[in-house]
């Protein structure tokens, strides 16, 4: 017999905010507001091939050149880019705060060959469930953006930071919620959500909250509170945390303007560059930032204008 945690599981609920939505600002409502219906037509958002074409190998090739070989997924949703990367031949870890999404992931992955390693974890105390040092640690689809607090975003990087070897490397990704909070938003979903029959619009913005809209051509309404993070503030988390090199990309486009990209990507290195000999260091340029410098720059050299 099921137990009663296993029927709960099964079941369809409808997500619930209450009486007034945008007062629901708390990084453990995530895992309720990934419902099971929710997460069953979270493909549809995405759409896979669609995704794949307009992604292409970027994600791929920023962990070659790194050497990455061991590859921790802390948010994998469906299990898109983790079995795009068992794909590619990364070894792969598979974690979410969602059950349904990794129960979605693992069929998703059964259905292409693969047997997922999944883990349920929370980041905030990610290495209390999963053992183990990474090459890399990927944080990706917007995710990072589900917590709400200084404190808890803090103590995820410091998680994902003791998960990685000493010369790993972190890639989150987040909106451009500087772009949207600044000048309104205008979005063609040309790189993240490819699905051309779902629309995802913000419904409610303010300077600590983005509530967005998910409908569905069969009518069905779903939503997701996140927080509406800069990206300099976000690097700048990243180099408090320890990370020693910070890349941003503008839809996987090292030169952007700053307004353009839908969604910015962060590749933090851990390695201490200075202490490598010369010919192992990776090339200075214009669009790295070092713990010692005073200003950050883009990985297409323009500064930060909040």
């Amino acid at each position: 017999m099921p137990s009663d945690t296993e029927n709960s599981l099964l079941d369809y609920h409808p997500q619930q905010y209450g009486d007034d939505p945008t007062s629901i600002r708390d990084t453990n409502k995530y895992t309720d507001e990934y419902v099971r219906g929710f997460v069953e037509k979270w493909d549809e958002l995405i759409d896979w091939d669609q995704r794949m074409e307009s992604e292409g190998n970027f994600f791929i090739e920023e962990l070659r050149k790194r050497g990455v070989r061991k590859v921790l997924d802390v948010a994998t949703g469906t299990g898109f880019h983790s079995v795009r990367l068992i794909e590619a031949g990364f070894e792969v870890v598979s974690a979410d705060g969602s059950p349904y999404m990794l129960a979605k992931a693992f069929e998703n992955g059964r259905r292409r060959g693969h047997v997922l390693r999944t883990i349920q974890a929370d980041w905030r105390w990610l290495n209390r469930d999963v053992t183990g040092r990474f090459d890399a640690v990927i944080c990706l689809g917007n995710s990072f953006t589900h917590l709400f607090s200084d404190r808890d975003r803090r103590k995820a990087l410091a998680e994902f930071y003791s998960a990685l070897k000493h010369d790993g490397v972190l890639v989150i990704d987040q909106r451009n919620y500087d772009s949207i909070l600044d000048h309104g938003f205008d979005s063609k979903h040309q790189y993240y959500y490819c699905g051309d029959q779902v629309s995802a619009r913000p419904e409610h913005m303010d300077d600590g909250l983005a509530r967005f809209c998910y409908q569905f051509p069969d009518g069905s309404t779903y939503h997701l509170n996140m927080f509406p993070l800069r990206k300099q503030y976000t690097i700048d988390l990243m180099r408090q945390v320890g990370f020693q090199r910070v890349d941003t990309y503008g839809d996987f486009q090292e030169t952007y303007h700053e307004a353009d990209p839908d969604f910015f990507v962060h590749v933090a290195e851990k390695c201490y560059h200075s202490l490598l000999p010369k010919d192992q260091r990776a090339p200075a340029d214009a669009g790295h930032v070092d713990y010692d410098d005073e200003d950050v720059t883009d990985a297409g050299g323009e500064g930060d204008r909040r």
